[in-house]
């Protein structure tokens, strides 16, 4: 496979040092792989600091400013971060008023970010966590018991970072993040496998003329393969997956989310099959986001997520933002 690298081993660091470039707004610290917005720390601001693996770009540091988080912690490739890169980022990023770790359930995030709450509370750091398990496609697959946590991560980040922004206390910013994740439901799709720098070659099959229905983004199994379907076939059945788990009585947020490899033309006519659907089915959609925002490198298709919001946090999600990946409002 061509990629646009030097060598395997230095794919993350020569992202960083490239993000440090373009974004002097924030502070990148490639060595020890620990990105803050520059501004860090806030006077009595509620910090929120994640992580996870590389390969989802922009999750996460691709959402550290204002309005969203304080801190990410990028892993290699597909790999947790290490509990003192996650240390570090609380430590650089706390003023006092407490720190809240968004964490997505993989065991290894869930196993690193608890034991870096244990080390910075040792250090005086008030730490509170919130685990994001939002896909609906199966429970306690590879990598993770219980849910994934997907693209739900990307709404509890920005409504529990406005919140955050605005002076809630942690108790508050905790309660809110907690809301976020239990009100949101995900499925994906994949049309390709993904490709790691590492092995340089798709990480499984998935033959020409089919695709899996409800894959991780690590390209974990999902719940079944199919012929190849039309985008509204797609929706039907993905939509249809999402609802019947979350069962929303009120307007939602609708994310649709390319996994690295679909082009917008693609995502913005699924997304358009997307609101038939949930038309269809009488729940209305209060604002939609589409584009690449939880990514699983190389890989085609797409994931659809929703939220059902009340006034308020639909007011936080409103909130201005300024990220290198979401922005409105400032």
């Amino acid at each position: 496979m061509k990629m646009l690298i030097n060598v395997p081993e230095t794919v993350v660091a020569d992202a960083l040092r490239g993000m440090a470039a373009a974004h002097p707004e924030l502070t990148v610290d490639v060595e020890n792989r620990v990105v803050v917005r520059r501004d860090a720390p806030v006077a009595g601001k509620v910090a929120l600091v994640s992580g996870g693996g590389s390969g989802h770009e922009p999750l996460h540091a691709g959402f550290v400013g204002p309005g969203m988080l304080s801190a990410a912690c990028p892993g290699e490739v597909f790999t947790s971060p290490v509990p003192d890169q996650m240390v570090r980022a609380a430590a650089a990023v706390d003023s006092g008023a407490g720190v809240l770790f968004v964490v997505k359930n993989y065991t290894g995030d869930v196993l690193n970010f608890e034991m870096a709450a244990e080390l910075a509370e040792d250090e005086g750091i008030q730490v509170a966590q919130v685990v994001v398990d939002d896909d609906v496609a199966v429970s306690d697959s590879t990598f993770t018991a219980g849910r994934r946590g997907t693209g739900a991560t990307l709404f509890v980040e920005k409504i529990a970072g406005a919140a955050a922004d605005e002076g809630a206390p942690l108790e508050r910013v905790v309660s809110v993040a907690r809301q976020v994740n239990g009100s949101s439901r995900s499925f994906g799709v994949a049309l390709s496998a993904v490709t790691t720098p590492a092995k340089g070659s798709p990480t499984f099959d998935l033959p020409t003329g089919e695709l899996e229905l409800g894959i991780g983004i690590h390209g974990e199994p999902g719940r079944e393969r199919r012929p190849m379907m039309t985008s509204g076939e797609i929706a039907d059945f993905a939509v249809h997956a999402v609802l019947e788990d979350l069962r929303p009585t009120g307007p939602v947020l609708a994310l649709v989310n390319g996994m690295g490899a679909t082009p917008l033309l693609e995502l913005y006519g699924f997304n358009a099959e997307v609101q038939r659907v949930l038309a269809e089915r009488g729940v209305p959609v209060a604002r939609t986001l589409v584009g690449n925002y939880v990514t699983s490198l190389d890989m085609a298709g797409c994931s659809v997520t929703l939220c059902q919001v009340d006034e308020e946090l639909l007011r936080l999600w409103d909130a201005p933002v300024e990220t290198p990946a979401l922005r409105w409002g400032r």
